[in-house]
C-alpha cells in the first residue's frame, strides 16, 4: 500500500510543479491580469475549474485563486502543534527558494534567446545590403537573352519546318523499304533458324499489312504470310520434338503465341510428357538431374502460366512417391548414413524446386515427412534390436537337451547382444545429429528427444517381451498371470532373471552415460510429459521383473518336483506298506531333479556352492545313530520306545530355537538352490501329513529322509535348515503313524551304506 501511495503521489507532485511553471510564465509574459485570470479560470479536460478546485482543494493548496491567508493561518494554527508549524515553515521556505530559482532560470533562458534573435536580425540586414542592385542586373541580362532567342527562332522557323518534313518522309521511305524487303528477311531468318527475329519482323509489319495490304503491298503481304507459315511449321515441329531442349520448346510456344497460334490445345499433351518425364526420373534418377526437372518446371510456367496448379500437383506427387520409397526401405533396417544420404538429397531437390514453385511448399512438406521417417527409423531400429535379443533367448537350449556350458554361453551371448546392441544403436543415431545440414539442424532437438524416448519405450517393451517369454503376460491392471508353464523352459526363465539384473546394473548406466555425453539437450518435448528417458524408473522396473522371474523359476522347479512327490505319496497304500529293504526309487528321481537345478543355476547365476557345514546345529548323523545311550533306549519295549520318542519330539519342539527357513532369495547359486530345496521339502512335509502310515511306512520315510540328509549336503551350504526340514518330515510321519517305531540305527546305517555302494557302482567316476 505504501508503494502504491508513493507511486500515485509522484505524478501529482510533477503535475503541481508543471502547473506552477505555467502560472509563472503566464504572470511573466501576460500584461493583462484579467486575461490571465480568465485563462487560468477556463476549465479543461485535464484540469478542474477553479471553483471545483477550491471546493475540493485542501488547506495547503496555496496556489488556488480563492486562497485566503488569514483563514489559512487560523486553520493551520488550530490544527497543528508547534512541531508541525516548524516543519511547515521549513517546507514553505524550501518551496519559495525553489520558485525563486525556477523564475531566475526562466528569465536567464529567455534573455539569452532574445540576444540570439537580435544578433540574427543584425546579420540578415548586413547580408541583404547590395542584393537589390544585383537582382536588377540579372533581370536585364535575362531579358536580353530572351530577345535574341526570339530573333533566332523567327529566322530559322521556315527551315526547321522543311527539315522535319524531310525527316518524316525519310522514315516513311525506310518503312516502305522494310516492307518490300520483308519476304527476303524472313527467308534468311528461316535458313538461319532465327525464328525469334522472323516473328519480330513479321509482327512489326503486320499493322501495315492490315492497313494497306490490298494496295501495292499485296504481293509483299502474300510472300510474307507464306514465309511466316513456314516459320510456324518449324516452331510446331520443334515443340513436339523430344530431342529439343525444354528452353527451345518453351521459346517456340512463346513465338507461336505472338503469332496468335492456338497453343492451349497443346497444353494437355505437353503436361502428359512432363508427367512421364517425372515418372522416369523417379524410377531412374541417374538419367536426369533435379536441375533439369527445375528448368522444366520453370519453362512450363513460362509456356503455360495458367498451369501452375497442375505443376504444383505434379511436384507434390513426385516428392510424395520418392518419400514413400524411403519409407519402404525402412522396413529393411538400413544404416543411418544411407538414410541421411537419401533424405539430404530429397531436401536439396525440394529446395531447388521450391525456388521455381514456392506455392507447392515442398520444404515444409519435406521437413514434416522427414520428421516422420526419422522417428520411424529410430523406432524400427529398436524393434530390430528387440527381435535380435528375442532370437538369442528363444534359442536357449531346454533342460532335456542341455549340454555342458551351453546355458553359460547363451547367457553371455544375451548380455553381449543387449549391451552391444544398445551401444551400436547409439552410434547409429549419433549420425542423425552429427550433420550440419539445414535439415538436421532443424530436427536436432527432436531427434535427441526421440532417441531418449525410444530407449525408454524399448526397455519397457523388452520387459513386457521378457514376461511373455517366461509364460507370464501383463494385463492392463499390471497383474501377472501364468500361461502354459509346462511349455516354458525353466532355464530361459532363470536367464531372464539374470538378464534383468545385468540390464539394471550394467546396461542402463552405460546407456545413461552415453545419452548424457552425446545426446544432451533436446527439450522439444512438452514439459507436461516429463523427461523422455528416466533411468531410475527403468531400473526399478527391471529390479522388480528380475525378482519376479527368479521367484517364477523357483516356483516352476518346485511345482515340477512337487508333482513327482505327490505321485509318490498318493500311489502306494501307506497303511499296508511292507518292511523297508532299500531307499525308495523316488529319492533317486528327486536327486536327479536337484542335479538339474544345480546344473542350470551353476551356468547362469554367479557364486559357488560352499561346502562348509553347520555341524553345531545338526551334529554328526553317524554319531547320533551309533550313540550307545540311544541304543539302550531303543532296546526297550516297542510301546515304551514309541511313547518316549513321541514325547521327546514334542519336548524338542518346545525348547528348540526358532529357525528362519524361508529368507529373501538372492541372485546367487546358493540362495536359489536352497530356496528350491526348502520349498520341495516343505511340500514333502505337507504330503506326508495327508497320509496315514503303518510301522513299515513310517520306517520307509525315516530311511528316505536319512539318506536325503546325507545326499543333500552336496547341494546347499545351509545344512541346519535342511536338517530341520527333514526332521519335520520325519516328525510329520511320526505323528501320522499308527505304530511309530523307528528303525534301529545299525539297520538304518546298513541300508544307507548299501544304497551308497550301489550308486558308486553305477557311477564309478562319482566323487
Amino acid at each position: 500500500m505504501a508503494t502504491a501511495g508513493g507511486a500515485t503521489a509522484a505524478p501529482q507532485a510533477m503535475d503541481e510543479k508543471a502547473r506552477r511553471t505555467r502560472d509563472l510564465l503566464a504572470s511573466f509574459y501576460n500584461t493583462d491580469p484579467s486575461a490571465a485570470a480568465a485563462a487560468a479560470a477556463a476549465p479543461s479536460p485535464a484540469r478542474p475549474s477553479p471553483a471545483a478546485a477550491s471546493a475540493s482543494s485542501p488547506l495547503d493548496s496555496i496556489n488556488s485563486t480563492s486562497f485566503d491567508p488569514d483563514v489559512y493561518m487560523n486553520v493551520l494554527v488550530q490544527q497543528s502543534n508547534l512541531e508541525a508549524l516548524l516543519q511547515r515553515h521549513v517546507k514553505m521556505a524550501a518551496e519559495i527558494k525553489n520558485l525563486d530559482t525556477d523564475l531566475q532560470m526562466l528569465v536567464y533562458e529567455n534573455y539569452n534567446k532574445f540576444i540570439s534573435a537580435t544578433d540574427t536580425i543584425k546579420r540578415m540586414k548586413t547580408n541583404i545590403v547590395g542584393m537589390e542592385a544585383n537582382m536588377e542586373q540579372l533581370l536585364s541580362k535575362i531579358t536580353s537573352v530572351q530577345s535574341r532567342s526570339d530573333t533566332v527562332n523567327t529566322s530559322l522557323f521556315d527551315k526547321r519546318e522543311n527539315i522535319e518534313k524531310l525527316h518524316r518522309t525519310r522514315n516513311l521511305l525506310r518503312k516502305v523499304q522494310f516492307i518490300y524487303d520483308l519476304p527476303t528477311r524472313l527467308n534468311k531468318c528461316i535458313k538461319a533458324e532465327a525464328y525469334a527475329d522472323a516473328v519480330r519482323f513479321f509482327t512489326g509489319a503486320k499493322p501495315i499489312f492490315e492497313a494497306y495490304g490490298d494496295t501495292s503491298f499485296h504481293d509483299c503481304k502474300k510472300a510474307s504470310e507464306e514465309a511466316i507459315d513456314l516459320v510456324m511449321q518449324h516452331l510446331q515441329a520443334k515443340l513436339y520434338s523430344d530431342s529439343e531442349p525444354i528452353e527451345s520448346r518453351a521459346e517456340a510456344v512463346v513465338l507461336l503465341k505472338q503469332l496468335n497460334f492456338p497453343v492451349d490445345n497443346l497444353k494437355s499433351n505437353l503436361l502428359e510428357k512432363l508427367e512421364d518425364c517425372l515418372v522416369n526420373f523417379q524410377n531412374e534418377p541417374t538419367k536426369a538431374s533435379i536441375g533439369d526437372i527445375s528448368k522444366t518446371f520453370r519453362a512450363y510456367l513460362i509456356i503455360f502460366p495458367d498451369s501452375e496448379k497442375r505443376l504444383i500437383e505434379l511436384a507434390q506427387a513426385l516428392f510424395s512417391n520418392r518419400y514413400e520409397t524411403v519409407r519402404e526401405n525402412l522396413r529393411k533396417r538400413i544404416p543411418s548414413t544411407d538414410l541421411l544420404a537419401m533424405l539430404r538429397s530429397l531436401w536439396e531437390d525440394a529446395t531447388a524446386i521450391d525456388e521455381v514453385i514456392p506455392e507447392a511448399a515442398l520444404p515444409a512438406f519435406s521437413l514434416e515427412t522427414t520428421r516422420y521417417i526419422i522417428r520411424q527409423h529410430i523406432a524400427t531400429a529398436f524393434l530390430h534390436l528387440q527381435s535380435e535379443i528375442s532370437d538369442v533367448l528363444v534359442r536357449t537350449p531346454s533342460t532335456t537337451k542341455l549340454e555342458e556350458s551351453q546355458l553359460q554361453t547363451s547367457m553371455e551371448t544375451s548380455k553381449v547382444k543387449v549391451l552391444q546392441g544398445c551401444i551400436d544403436l547409439l552410434q547409429e543415431f549419433h549420425h542423425l545429429i552429427d550433420g550440419n545440414t539445414e535439415l538436421l539442424v532443424k530436427l536436432r532437438d527432436l531427434i535427441i528427444d526421440w532417441v531418449q524416448e525410444g530407449f525408454q519405450d524399448f526397455f519397457q517393451r523388452l520387459d513386457g517381451h521378457f514376461h511373455m517369454l517366461s509364460g507370464r503376460s501383463k494385463t492392463p491392471s499390471q497383474a501377472m498371470e501364468f500361461v502354459q508353464i509346462d511349455k516354458v523352459s525353466t532355464a530361459l526363465v532363470l536367464m531372464l532373471a539374470q538378464l534383468c539384473v545385468f540390464i539394471e546394473q550394467t546396461t542402463i548406466p552405460k546407456v545413461t552415460e552415453e545419452l548424457a555425453s552425446s545426446f544432451s539437450g533436446g527439450g522439444a518435448r512438452s514439459y507436461e510429459y516429463g523427461p523422455p528417458f528416466v533411468p531410475g524408473e527403468i531400473c526399478r522396473l527391471y529390479r522388480s521383473s528380475g525378482e519376479k522371474f527368479l521367484h517364477h523359476y523357483i516356483n516352476m522347479k518346485t511345482q515340477k518336483i512337487s508333482k513327482l512327490l505327490n505321485k509318490r505319496f498318493t500311489t502306494p497304500v501307506w497303511i499296508k506298506h511292507k518292511e523297508p529293504r532299500e531307499v525308495n526309487m523316488f529319492v533317486d528321481l528327486l536327486l536327479l531333479e536337484f542335479n538339474g537345478v544345480v546344473s542350470e543355476v551353476k551356468q547362469i547365476l554367479p557364486g559357488l556352492i560352499r561346502r562348509h557345514r553347520h555341524s553345531d546345529s545338526t551334529g554328526s548323523t553317524t554319531s547320533s545313530r551309533s550313540n550307545p545311550m540311544r541304543e539302550d533306549m531303543l532296546n526297550r519295549s516297542n510301546t515304551h520306545r514309541a511313547r518316549s520318542q513321541f514325547l521327546e519330539n514334542h519336548l524338542a519342539k518346545l525348547f528348540e530355537q526358532k529357525m528362519e527357513i524361508f529368507t529373501k532369495v538372492e541372485y546367487t547359486q546358493e540362495s536359489v538352490i536352497s530356496a528350491v530345496l526348502k520349498l520341495c521339502l516343505k511340500s514333502l512335509q505337507e504330503f506326508v501329513r495327508l497320509q496315514t502310515f503303518n510301522r513299515s511306512g513310517f520306517q520307509q520315510i525315516q530311511l528316505d529322509m536319512e539318506f536325503l540328509k546325507t545326499s543333500l549336503r552336496e547341494f546347499v551350504d545351509d545344512e541346519a535348515a535342511i536338517s530341520f526340514l527333514l526332521k519335520e518330515v520325519n516328525n510329520a510321519a511320526h505323528e501320522r503313524c499308527l505304530d511309530p517305531i523307528p528303525l534301529e540305527p545299525p539297520i538304518l546305517d546298513k541300508l544307507i551304506s548299501a544304497k551308497l555302494a550301489k550308486i558308486k557302482e553305477q557311477s564309478p567316476n562319482m566323487q
